[in-house]
């Protein structure tokens, strides 16, 4: 795929995610990231916006393997730490979920809403912990 070609098809399926046309963004994503052109920043953020689209259809398993594709597509893009961490959040998986949010908060530190999910996690741990289950 040509570069301009890929920068359109990747803009293209942003604007479809924005004007929440999820199975249009996701077969955008899906093409751009079959394609194999773009940056290494722009193939991870397009399986990152996937996993959201799927995470949103509550298709956990399947967004947790495009944020861990872009993870390990851009090891240093934190976005997709926090995300996966939500997933493991939700589904009470609370050590897996804060050892993401604390990378996230590790490649930016600024990151508020991975120090505030970080939080709620420690919390729900122990409240679990209490419950004795």
């Amino acid at each position: 795929m040509q570069p301009r070609a890929a920068a359109e098809l990747l803009a293209a399926a942003h604007a479809q995610l924005e004007a929440r046309q999820l199975a249009a963004a996701e077969e955008l994503y899906s093409r751009f990231i079959a394609g194999g052109a773009g940056s290494g920043r722009d193939h991870a953020t397009a399986l990152n916006n996937r996993g959201q689209i799927k995470y949103l259809r509550v298709e956990f398993d399947a967004a947790v393997e495009d944020y861990t594709a872009a993870i390990e597509s851009q090891p240093a893009f934190e976005v997709p730490y926090y995300n996966r961490g939500l997933v493991l959040y939700r589904l009470g998986c609370f050590d897996e979920a804060m050892k993401d949010f604390r990378k996230a908060l590790e490649l930016n530190p600024q990151f508020e809403d991975a120090a505030l999910s970080l939080k709620q996690a420690v919390l729900d741990k122990e409240a679990k912990q209490k419950r004795g289950y």
